[in-house]
C-alpha cells in the first residue's frame, strides 16, 4: 500500500469518526430536548412537579425513578442529565475511535479527559 493510499484511508476514517461524533451530539441534544419539553408539558398539564414542596430528587436513582413514574420534574431532570452526559459519550466514542486508528497518544490524552469529566461529576456531587 502506497503512502497516498494510506493517507486517503486515514482521512476517510477520520471523516467517519467525525460524523459519528456529530451524530452522537445531535442525538444526545435531541433526546434531552424531547425529555425536557415532555416534562414541561406534564408540568403544565398537571399543575405540579410530582413532588412535595421543596423536596426534589437529588440522586440519579431518584431522578430516573421519577421519570419512570412520569413525575414532571423527574422527566425534566432526566432530560438535563442526558444533556450533561452527552459530552461524556462523545469523549468515550473518541477514545474508541483513537484506539481503532491505533493513535495511542490521542487515546491516552482523551482517556485522561474522560477521567477528569468523571471525577468532576463526583466532586460536584460531594459539594
Amino acid at each position: 500500500m502506497s503512502y497516498s493510499q494510506t493517507k486517503a484511508t486515514r482521512e476517510k476514517n477520520i471523516d467517519s469518526v467525525g460524523i459519528m461524533i456529530g451524530w452522537t451530539l445531535r442525538i444526545g441534544i435531541a433526546m434531552s430536548s424531547i425529555m425536557v419539553i415532555f416534562g414541561l408539558i406534564l408540568f403544565y398539564a398537571e399543575g405540579q412537579s410530582g413532588y412535595e414542596a421543596n423536596r426534589y430528587p437529588t440522586h440519579i436513582k431518584d431522578i430516573i425513578q421519577g421519570c419512570f413514574a412520569l413525575k414532571s420534574y423527574g422527566v425534566i431532570l432526566t432530560g438535563l442529565l442526558l444533556l450533561m452526559l452527552t459530552p461524556v459519550f462523545r469523549v468515550g466514542i473518541s477514545i474508541i475511535a483513537f484506539l481503532i486508528e491505533k493513535d495511542y497518544l490521542y487515546a491516552v490524552i482523551t482517556l485522561i479527559v474522560f477521567f477528569i469529566l468523571i471525577i468532576s461529576f463526583y466532586i460536584s456531587r460531594m459539594a
